[in-house]
């Protein structure tokens, strides 16, 4: 009698797919903007401390080249402009934070609410957020500061978090509208959950890579906005910050007389920042797209080492593979679903 082995017994049995976590924190692109992100905000925290002079305070080493006693050199006054760097790290975090969390919140609540509402209601929020996305903000900001009687940081920071949240409800509401006709959606609001319920337990989650890009997006603008702010004279006056330092290396004509060392390093710093935020930016956008997480590559490789292509447009549906069998091509069909 002839014993035929069973194929299940002959077949290994799959390996268990492990996630990968802390995803985020493994793409380079996020991982070296959070690091210089997080040197920043270090800075930031303790610059007023580790300032060796007073960024204000005056001397006799008038217009000195960078030095031991002077890292990144002085002013026609004699003011150490490391320290000013240093010190006026604080206010540009600062700002960018704060007004990158107003925005934030506030294109949350305008966004979400009017795409999943519905009604006049969602037509007031759209049409107010039309109104504050056509507004020009420089303009608008140099009136205001220029109004008030006095600019200080957080001022600039809560005038530019709410002049700013228009584009991101707009993008929220258009994924909200999307979103509330899904199954899951529908399947809530049949069991009789509460709207609350709805926004904050099925609608958000799906939304936190969309929030999570327009706050660093926010962040950006906001930085480079009080620094254009500082730069054209707009707050000079108010505390040291890096557009400060280059208001006053414009005003006293620092690259005619050859004294680089005034605006280079506020520069730098400047650019660092801006590319640390990007980072950050790329590695949300590489996080939650398969494809840009790829790199771009059409071809992925499966847990049990498989090689799989994938079509523009369509994210492959992987199915188990008998071994020794090489794996179908995944594609779309003429009805738009996947096929094998």
């Amino acid at each position: 009698m002839t014993v035929v082995p069973s194929t299940a017994a002959s077949t290994p049995a799959a390996a268990p797919v492990k996630r990968r976590r802390l995803r985020f924190v493994a793409n380079p692109k996020a991982t070296v903007g959070l690091v210089l992100l997080g040197f920043f905000a270090l800075v930031a925290l303790i610059g007023p401390w580790i300032a060796p002079y007073d960024p204000s305070a005056r001397s006799s080493d008038l217009l000195q080249p960078p030095s031991a006693a002077h890292w990144f050199g002085t002013t026609h006054l004699g003011q150490d402009i490391f320290s000013q760097v240093v010190v006026g790290t604080q206010s540009v975090i600062v700002v960018g934070f704060v007004a990158g969390i107003v925005a934030t919140v506030l294109s949350v609540l305008v966004g979400v609410t009017s795409g999943y509402l519905g009604g006049a209601g969602s037509e007031v929020l759209s049409a107010l957020s039309n109104v504050f996305l056509v507004l020009p903000a420089l303009p608008l900001m140099i009136i205001i500061t220029s109004t008030l009687p006095e600019t200080g940081t957080l001022t600039i920071a809560l005038l530019i978090g709410f002049t700013s949240w228009a584009w991101g409800a707009r993008v929220l509401r258009a994924q909200t509208l999307s979103l509330r006709g899904r199954d899951y959606v529908e399947a809530a609001r049949a069991t009789g959950e509460k709207t609350w319920r709805i926004i904050l337990f099925e609608i958000l989650p799906n939304l936190t890579a969309v929030i999570a890009s327009g706050f660093v997006g926010t962040v950006i603008f906001a930085v480079t906005l009080e620094i254009t702010l500082a730069f054209i004279g707009v707050g000079a006056g108010s505390g040291w910050n890096w557009g400060t330092v280059l208001y006053w290396a414009q005003s006293q004509q620092a690259l005619g007389q050859g004294a680089w060392w005034w605006f280079v390093p506020a520069g730098l710093a400047i650019a660092l920042l801006g590319t640390a935020l990007s980072l950050v930016n790329f590695g949300i956008d590489e996080f939650v797209s398969p494809r840009l997480r790829g790199g771009g590559k059409t071809s992925v490789k499966t847990a049990d080492g498989h090689t799989v292509r994938m079509r523009v447009g369509f994210t492959p549906v992987l199915a188990s593979t008998p071994v020794g069998k090489t794996p179908p091509k995944v594609g779309a069909g003429a009805n738009g679903k996947a096929e094998s």
